[in-house]
């Protein structure tokens, strides 16, 4: 009998966190004193807080310390600096709403995703997309293949891209090795969604009535963009992300101190702080720029980074046991898959990738890293809560006025009939 560290109810402050993120917002009076940041901040500290003293009496604090700082910080700092950044750039303009332009935007979102994050690639293009679209009267589909395609299926190339791919990228990936081993995926996904979404939305179109297509033409604006300072901080975090990391500054690894390990994070908090003196309020009052957002992800995976050390830890005890149950390629594209899709991509890939990681490695191997990455990235789109974008755009498209579906309306009515047949063809194809 193996006797483990970390006993099993060290996983409850975890999964309760998890459910807290799924559940609350759906709780009648509950959910509006959930919208509240400080409120998040509260239930993360209530559960994470516990959980560090634990670990730190139980001689367990260098674990918890590594996770906080060197995976949290550098987590939530690139993060913030991609949505600073892409926050000061306001495309504005009132396109015609036809099923080529809507296409068009959307493949240009999926192409940015991989290059300027889910988040904020997103955040660029939604704003756009529902002013092109105000005038048409069925419009909720064009923003539920923008979650699946923008927000999510976009980010598979880098770890720019998606949160769980960053967070793989800490563990040791090479930058490139996303690009270099999933474009045919990335393809494939985006190619099939593209094409569902284009015959989707001329069926919609052609039941319009004729004066919101008239309307559609008859205000129609040229397309302006402001605030471009902010494409060269993009390229400052894009080349932050690649380059200032113990591959090229070697003197950041091994015992290094912690501040000069976090030296990137320390261009990071630079490149924000570039980005917000350089760009003119009046720019960021346009794109109705808010900090509400990033704030809400901040506290949020504060609690999930603290109360998941133990479960990350439990499950790498317990690797040879879930082994016997879980141990071929295309069941770790569902398992993560299933996790990422009603808990979050982000800490569902580090548990995953723990599972795979051979015996003293930090990082799966070639096939199951493969496999991890697809379930993370795709199936983070099965639900509103399987990627931090998600909630924006929902958010965002019913200030518009727009009457989005609900938790389990999202995943009847969409998820389940459109997105995940596609995510099954991929895997057969690919693993």
């Amino acid at each position: 009998m193996i006797e483990h560290l970390i006993p099993a109810w060290m996983l409850i402050p975890f999964a309760v966190m998890l459910l807290c993120i799924a559940v609350l917002p759906l709780v009648p009076h509950v959910g509006e004193w959930w919208e509240h940041n400080l409120h998040k901040l509260y239930v993360s500290l209530l559960l994470g807080v516990p959980v560090g003293i634990w670990l730190c009496v139980h001689s367990m604090s260098h674990e918890l310390m590594h996770q906080m700082i060197y995976d949290y910080v550098p987590f939530i700092l690139l993060l913030m600096a991609l949505f600073v950044t892409t926050g000061g750039i306001c495309i504005r303009g009132d396109l015609k709403a036809t099923p080529q332009v809507n296409t068009i935007i959307l493949a240009i979102g999926w192409v940015l995703a991989s290059f300027m994050g889910t988040t904020g690639a997103a955040m660029l293009l939604i704003r756009l997309l529902l002013s092109t679209n105000q005038q048409r009267k069925y419009r909720v589909h064009t923003v539920l293949f923008f979650i699946a395609i923008v927000a999510n299926c976009g980010g598979l190339l880098s770890p720019l891209g998606d949160p769980p791919l960053f967070l793989l990228f800490l563990k040791g990936a090479e930058f490139t090795w996303w690009l270099q081993n999933m474009v045919f995926e990335w393809l494939v996904t985006g190619g099939l969604l593209l094409i569902i979404y284009f015959l989707i939305d001329v069926y919609f179109y052609k039941k319009e009535p004729i004066e919101n297509i008239m309307a559609d033409v008859r205000e129609s604006t040229k397309t302006e963009i402001s605030g471009l300072i902010n494409i060269f901080w993009l390229l400052c975090v894009i080349a932050s992300t690649m380059f200032i990391n113990e591959k090229y500054i070697p003197a950041m690894g091994g015992h290094a101190p912690w501040y000069l390990k976090l030296l990137r994070e320390w261009c990071f908090i630079a490149i924000i702080a570039g980005s917000w003196l350089t760009t003119k309020k009046a720019v960021r009052v346009k794109n109705n720029y808010s900090w509400t957002p990033i704030l809400e992800v901040a506290c949020v995976f504060l609690g999930i980074f603290a109360t998941m050390t133990p479960a990350l830890m439990y499950l790498s005890e317990q690797k040879e046991v879930i082994a016997e149950f879980i141990n071929a390629p295309w069941q770790y594209v569902y398992a993560t898959g299933l996790l990422s899709s009603f808990l979050d991509n982000a800490p569902t890939a580090m548990v995953f990738n723990e599972m795979a990681s051979p015996e003293g490695l930090k990082l799966a191997t070639d096939p199951f890293l493969k496999a991890i990455s697809m379930g993370a990235v795709f199936f983070g789109s099965m639900t509103y809560i399987g990627n931090g974008p998600n909630f924006m755009v929902k958010s965002i498209a019913e200030q518009e006025g727009i009457s989005m579906p609900s938790f389990f309306g999202y995943m009847i009515k969409f998820s389940l009939i459109i997105l995940l047949p596609v995510y099954i063809i991929v895997q057969l194809i690919f693993i």
